[in-house]
């Protein structure tokens, strides 16, 4: 039997992968700024950027944005068998599993981040509406992985300050943070 591809070895390709999308952890991190800011008014940048990061080490949204990617690239090289490739090519309306790829990635950090997710694929703020944008580079399922990353990041934060607000332990908030790096 082979041996499973190494975490740090998937966590890096994905990370590399959005870098070589025009995508950095800032450009997501201002958008979980933006989402929290008015809700948590000691948070920072830093702060945002440090959620974000942690959404990152998670399996599922490396896996969500190495396919999720793979497929877009395949879009651009005209890679894909028709009618998909006219469907990705030009993020069809009616085409839902770009969406149900990233939405799939949310549900670790509750209903928050579900509904949060649903919000930015609406309103494409930041580097989302960029990508949306951006032609000809085709974007389909790239816009909502990082919508869906941005959700999660926002949300931990969220479910942290509630976490201090009840003044639990560091020791507390850390066990709980580490129980959902799994998936």
């Amino acid at each position: 039997m082979k041996k499973p591809v190494p975490s740090h070895v998937v966590e890096q390709a994905a990370r590399q992968k959005l870098l070589e999308r025009g995508v950095t952890v800032r450009d997501i991190a201002e958008i979980v700024y933006s989402l929290q800011k008015p809700y948590n008014e000691s948070m920072t940048l830093e702060d945002c950027i440090e959620s974000t990061d942690a959404v990152l080490g998670k399996r599922e949204i490396q896996h969500a944005i190495l396919v999720g990617i793979e497929l877009d690239v395949l879009a651009e090289q005209k890679k894909l068998s028709e009618p998909l490739q006219f469907i990705v090519e030009q993020d069809e309306g009616l085409f839902g599993v770009d969406e149900t790829i990233a939405l799939g990635s949310v549900f670790g950090y509750g209903s928050i981040a579900v509904t949060t997710f649903g919000y930015l694929d609406k309103q494409k703020e930041g580097i989302i509406k960029k990508l949306d944008e951006k032609k000809p580079q085709v974007h389909t399922f790239l816009d909502d992985l990082i919508s869906s990353i941005a959700a999660n990041a926002a949300a931990r934060i969220a479910h942290r300050s509630r976490d201090e607000e009840e003044s639990r332990s560091r020791e507390e908030v850390k066990k709980r943070e580490d129980e959902e790096l799994i998936g």
